[in-house]
């Protein structure tokens, strides 16, 4: 995923070099890598592969000569769909807040540096394309595309196609399946998705509307002179994850966008029951609800949701 803010394009020679230092094989010339990006763009997109599933830490980015680990960084990738959640480090001063009205106005700019992303997950050759049917920041228009380089079993490079940026990934060791998906649409649009990887899950809902493109949620605020109102709507999309079992409550939410979530159990499991072994709405409604992973037994699904 394309680190946040950030996908602005660069000379292709940036990009030969830094794929070069990454030990990722460079074209010979312009030419070659022109003719190398119309190959790919003919293959046909295929799911992830099986090394990629399961949940990642990023250890840190690189833009240029400067790296930062700023930012605590988690992926859940399943063999199709994927979510992430992104939390700057030096978020924690409002922890003590119970809602969006317990924040000042500085405080609510300080969430909108958040970020995450959920959907489905494709690749042609060694170029992942996200598509975020969700995402915490605003769109700026370009695609949800990076190059993977695989540099150890449980480790991996993301580096931006222009070359701007390498992201430095870790698979977290017990976090490679069982898999479930859980999605619910209203109208066609991707209102709530759960995903989880094992023990570990990440809940995504989504904001009443999508935002309009800018270049991150500062920046939108600032061009719309937002008022607090118009501020909150914006803030108001939910990203949270944690532990299925081993904590304080079942469904502990570890970290989330809206931070009193945090320490809470995640109510959204509270309307899933179990229908011949798959995840089915206690309450059945308006909005389209389907489980397009589940690779848990039939026993472990219904220990899941159990009440």
């Amino acid at each position: 995923m394309p680190p946040e803010n950030f996908r602005c394009m660069r000379a292709l020679a940036g990009l030969v070099l830094l794929l070069a230092s990454t030990g990722v094989p460079a074209a010979a010339d312009a030419g070659s890598a022109r003719a190398d990006s119309s190959t790919q763009r003919q293959q046909s997109p295929s799911d992830p592969p099986r090394w990629l599933w399961g949940e990642w830490s990023r250890d840190w980015i690189s833009r240029g000569n400067s790296r930062s680990g700023a930012v605590e960084v988690h992926y859940l990738q399943t063999p199709t769909y994927f979510a992430d959640i992104r939390i700057p480090k030096d978020r924690g001063a409002i922890s003590t807040a119970k809602s969006f009205s317990d924040l000042t106005d500085d405080q609510l700019l300080v969430l909108a540096r958040q970020n995450g992303f959920a959907g489905r997950t494709t690749l042609v050759g060694d170029v992942a394309t996200w598509s975020d049917e969700v995402a915490f920041q605003p769109s700026d228009g370009s695609p949800d595309t990076g190059r993977l380089v695989r540099t150890a079993s449980d480790r991996m490079h993301e580096v931006g196609l222009d070359g701007s940026y390498i992201e430095s990934w870790r698979h977290l060791p017990g976090a490679r399946g069982p898999f479930l998906v859980i999605r619910e649409e209203h109208a066609g649009r991707l209102s709530r998705i759960l995903v989880v990887v094992g023990n570990r899950f990440l809940y995504v809902r989504n904001r009443e509307k999508d935002l309009p493109v800018a270049t991150s949620l500062e920046a939108l605020i600032a061009a719309t002179k937002a008022s607090r109102e118009e501020i909150v709507a914006f803030l108001n999309c939910e990203f949270s994850t944690g532990r299925v079992r081993g904590g304080a409550v079942s469904w502990e939410i570890l970290q989330s966008t809206l931070p009193w979530r945090e320490t809470h159990h995640l109510d959204f499991v509270d309307e899933i029951t179990t229908n011949a072994g798959s995840p089915a709405p206690r309450v059945v409604g308006a909005n389209q609800w389907s489980v397009p992973v589940n690779t848990f037994s039939e026993g472990k699904i219904q220990a899941l949701f159990a009440r």
